[in-house]
């Protein structure tokens, strides 16, 4: 079941409200892993580690009003910052996929009418990481993972 008001598919990200906004958020918490840059090849990799504030069962940041103040680093992605935090969020993010002009895929909430769908096909963090007080210093790249990007 699809969405009536396919609002995505006619406006541009900066021409959307903050609700619209908010919606196209597919929930996967791909962009709360820790990522590395490879400094031979300058490619971002992703690791297994989430942020601290991640509750992995919901896929939701559990302080998301307050997360950048808290998490520096946080990719907080918003209409200001868009096309910088795009390159850096993984290839099935839904704000990288509108910007680069690409459909959302047929699991997206918004296609499929249901938020359960993403979490269905395994498309989320869900049971997949560790937190990064569980990280021995130093070990961080010992969990590269190469399934956030996915699409």
């Amino acid at each position: 079941m699809t969405t009536t008001n396919q609002f995505w598919r006619s406006k541009h990200l900066l021409e959307m409200s903050h609700d619209e906004w908010e919606s196209v958020c597919d929930g996967c918490a791909k962009c709360c892993l820790h990522q590395l840059e490879d400094e031979e090849t300058e490619e971002i990799v992703f690791t297994n580690v989430a942020c601290e504030l991640l509750d992995e069962g919901s896929c939701r940041c559990t302080d998301y009003q307050q997360r950048s103040a808290r998490v520096p680093d946080c990719m907080a992605m918003n209409k200001e910052n868009v096309v910088e935090c795009a390159e850096f969020a993984p290839p099935s993010c839904a704000y990288r996929l509108l910007l680069e002009g690409k459909e959302l895929p047929s699991w997206h909430h918004l296609n499929s009418g249901s938020k359960r769908t993403i979490h269905e096909l395994n498309k989320t963090v869900q049971g997949r990481t560790v937190k990064l007080k569980d990280v021995l210093p130093g070990q961080l790249e010992n969990h590269v993972v190469y399934w956030p990007n996915d699409k």
